[in-house]
């Protein structure tokens, strides 16, 4: 199984970013999928989640800037970004809990990085 993000990058402050990620492999079933963000030095956080029913959770400070997203038929999940803030810049994690190969398990994709300048 392997998570891919996309979309990462560079953009000023007030600017807008669509992260994306696709699951692969030998999924069967997949429930939640989410994207966490980390700076350096501090713990990894959440920024968005979704259920496979289209149920959402965000962080306090993405509410009302950040919308997720997610296509059961293809196993991606993307998050719309408005209105970036200096502060929003992180490496990007998508995150996936699904059932492949015998078990349920989460999975990290390996990140991509948005900076955001003032």
């Amino acid at each position: 199984v392997q998570l891919q993000a996309s979309g990462g990058g560079t953009v000023q402050a007030g600017g807008s970013l669509r992260l994306s990620c696709a699951a692969s492999g030998s999924i069967r079933s997949v429930t939640i999928l989410g994207w966490y963000r980390q700076t350096p030095g501090k713990q990894r956080e959440m920024v968005a989640v979704i259920s496979s029913g289209g149920g959402t959770n965000y962080a306090d400070s993405a509410k009302g800037r950040f919308t997720i997203s997610r296509d059961n038929d293809k196993n991606t999940v993307s998050l719309q970004m408005n209105s970036l803030k200096p502060e929003d810049t992180a490496v990007y994690y998508c995150n996936a809990h699904l059932y492949a190969f015998g078990e349920w398990k989460t999975y990290w994709g390996l990140g991509t990085l948005v900076t955001v300048s003032s």
